[in-house]
């Protein structure tokens, strides 16, 4: 589903060049539910930008669904891009909107009516299990409220990918669960694959099956969660 093929990134700032990711090399199945971690300034949000070209990388290949994102117009980048969603850690709601009309605002950009855009979001709402909350606004909202919000608006449009960057740093352990939980059991119902950006080898151990641990934008070890965990070959896989 997802290829990254010798992809490096680097930034242009006054104070130098920064080398943001450095010859990554990584495959993503369909389906799966994929973790990148590591500390601050490793990479993980460089690369998950790559994924959907809000980053365009410097050189090498990326890999949609077997597309070679590259190679895409800006009008081809826009469709491929409603195949990806994202959630963050802050769940980027829209403030003056209530519940419903946030996770109709995706569908709505995407072209569908309105009759249909808010049947959908009733029917995610459901999902997210928020059907009583479609007229509540997000300051009315927990924080794993909001979340789920954000999940039914990342969802609303049937995307193949999910990006998740950060999506459970701001919540404490029980609504991170919570969300984990709600997480796996989309990946399963829709078959979407997820890709867990986080700093939390708890999220990792607790949903995901496949691990890549990145340091100074290179990716120093990947594999089943399973093995890394007992096995450590990395010096910054057994610190975390």
């Amino acid at each position: 589903m997802i290829r990254f093929e010798d992809v490096s990134k680097e930034f242009h700032t006054k104070a130098g060049n920064v080398q943001g990711l450095n010859h990554v090399n990584l495959h993503i199945s369909k389906g799966d539910i994929f973790g990148i971690i590591g500390m601050s300034g490793a990479g993980k949000s460089t690369f998950i930008r790559c994924i959907n070209y809000l980053e365009h990388p410097t050189s090498g290949d990326v890999w949609i669904d077997g597309c070679r994102m590259s190679g895409l117009s800006e009008r081809q980048l826009r469709e491929m891009r409603k195949e990806i969603g994202m959630i963050f850690q802050h769940f980027n709601l829209l403030m003056q909107k209530n519940v419903l009309e946030n996770i109709c605002f995706s569908l709505k950009i995407a072209g569908v009516k309105d009759a249909e855009a808010k049947k959908r979001a009733r029917e995610l709402l459901e999902v997210v299990g928020l059907a009583d909350k479609e007229k509540a606004y997000p300051s009315q909202l927990s924080g794993g409220q909001k979340q789920r919000v954000a999940i039914a608006r990342a969802i609303a449009n049937n995307p193949k990918i999910l990006l998740c960057d950060e999506a459970t740093s701001a919540l404490d352990p029980q609504t991170t669960s919570s969300i984990l939980a709600l997480l796996k059991d989309i990946n399963q119902r829709f078959n979407i694959t997820i890709v867990i950006i986080t700093h939390q080898m708890s999220v990792v151990r607790e949903i995901c099956s496949h691990v890549a641990i990145m340091k100074s934008g290179e990716v120093v070890e990947d594999g089943k969660v399973s093995e890394i965990f007992t096995h450590p070959k990395s010096d910054v896989a057994r610190e975390l």
